[in-house]
Formats: structure tokens, C-alpha cells, sequence
């Protein structure tokens, strides 16, 4: 198979340093939101809960988010190193025709409602009563999650939801620059969700982007009634599995 076996050396190099690039970006990132949001108190966003958060959740969230970076850092430095020896589907070459273009967005579509597919059940299967002490219980510590709570996962979660993406790349064509903008697409709509305040404004939370895409309306509620609303981007199999629980 191209691209295997790959240099261990310059592997554990590349591992390592998305390991820092991934805490750098989610410090940079998630920072100024938590402070905008939940120290000046924006007009145009409606807080969802009362509840303050304490310092003892955020540093909950902080300690599995860093611990979640390490995990996600080793299957992408993996393919990274896998694709530069030619053994997986990502290309870096300008598009060249209309279906090539076309290509760009319908592979951005195929990876995001995989993920989505991917999370929910996964999601559900961790809230069994037997799994969810083991698999997703730091997480729902955040009864009122901040944006610190976006990368929150217990080790065995991130473990089931790292290797997902980097796998398909193996095989499924995607654009380096595609992949880039997945990955900031899957940042904002992660902190945004728990940030514990809904930024979009009312009338899409209450029309079509409400109705099927995830906001923190939306998954605020799964934190708190803990069941229900399990999905990441789209209303899509709650809706389909009967698990939607609606919008705060």
C-alpha cells in the first residue's frame, strides 16, 4: 500500500506538533468567545441559562479538551504523513473543470453528514446507562457548558470520534483546502453550540436554519435533560430516530 510504512521519527515530529497546534487553536479561539460572551454580556445574544458556570466546570472542560487534543493530533499526523508518501485521497491540485469544482462543496457535504451520522449514534449509544459512566460523563459535567466545554470529550469518546475523518481521507478524495475549512467549520460550530448563549439571531434560530441546523438552543437542552438532541450539525436523525427534543 502507498504511503505505509511511514517515517516513525518525522511521525512522532508532525504528532507532536499538531498536538500544540490544536491546544494553540483552541486557546486562541475559544478565549475571546468565553470572554465576550460571558463577561460582557453581548445585547445581541440571548443567554440560555441562569446558572453561572464554575470555575471548576471550565477547568474541567480545559483539562479533557487538552487531553482530547492528544488523541485527535495522532490519526491526523498519521494520514498527514501517509499523503505526503502518496497513500491516501487528498490532493492539493486546483480544480480544473465544473465538475471538479462542483466536487469541492459535494465532498464537504459527504464528509460533514458522515461525521454527523457518526456522532449521532455513537452519541446515543454512549448515553446507555452501562456506557455513559466510561464514555461521556466528563462531558455532561457541564450541565451548563461554556465554549471551553467544545472539545470536552472523555477519552474514549474522542478516541471513537478521531480516527472517523482521517480514515475516509484514505479513500474518499477531499481537497486539502476543503479539509482545512471542515476543520474550521467543525471549531466554530462546536463552541458556538455550548457556548451557553445563542448567538444567531431569532429569526433563524425560529425558521429553516432552526428547524434543521444545530444551534445552541438546540443542544443546551441536551445538557440539560440530558437526553435527546443528540446530533452535532443537523436535526437530520433526530428527527428521523424520534429524539428531538426541540429548542430551549
Amino acid at each position: 500500500m502507498d504511503g505505509w510504512p511511514i517515517p516513525l521519527g518525522q511521525t512522532l515530529v508532525t504528532y507532536l506538533a499538531f498536538t500544540a497546534i490544536i491546544i494553540a487553536r483552541y486557546f486562541i479561539i475559544v478565549g475571546p468567545i468565553h470572554w465576550a460572551l460571558w463577561k460582557r454580556a453581548p445585547r445581541k445574544a440571548r443567554r440560555l441559562s441562569k446558572r453561572q458556570p464554575t470555575r471548576a466546570t471550565i477547568r474541567n472542560e480545559i483539562r479533557l479538551s487538552t487531553i482530547s487534543a492528544f488523541i485527535y493530533a495522532l490519526p491526523a499526523a498519521i494520514v498527514l504523513e501517509m499523503w505526503k508518501a502518496g497513500g491516501t485521497a487528498l490532493y492539493s491540485a486546483m480544480p480544473e473543470s465544473v465538475w471538479g469544482w462542483s466536487y469541492l462543496f459535494l465532498s464537504a457535504a459527504i464528509y460533514l453528514f458522515a461525521q454527523d451520522t457518526w456522532f449521532y449514534f455513537t452519541h446515543r449509544l454512549m448515553h446507555h446507562r452501562k456506557l455513559f459512566k466510561y464514555t461521556h460523563d466528563g462531558h455532561h459535567r457541564s450541565v451548563q457548558p461554556t465554549p471551553w466545554a467544545s472539545f470536552s470529550f472523555d477519552p474514549i469518546e474522542a478516541i471513537s470520534a478521531a480516527w472517523l475523518l482521517p480514515v475516509m481521507a484514505l479513500f474518499i478524495p477531499l481537497h486539502v483546502g476543503v479539509a482545512f475549512a471542515l476543520l474550521m467549520v467543525m471549531t466554530i460550530n462546536a463552541v458556538f453550540n455550548h457556548a451557553g448563549w445563542e448567538v444567531y439571531p431569532d429569526k433563524w434560530v425560529k425558521g429553516w436554519w432552526g428547524r434543521h441546523i444545530i444551534t445552541a438552543s438546540h443542544h443546551n437542552l441536551h445538557h440539560t435533560k440530558f437526553k435527546g438532541n443528540y446530533g452535532l450539525y443537523f436535526r437530520f436523525w433526530d428527527k428521523v430516530c424520534g429524539t428531538d427534543k426541540g429548542l430551549v
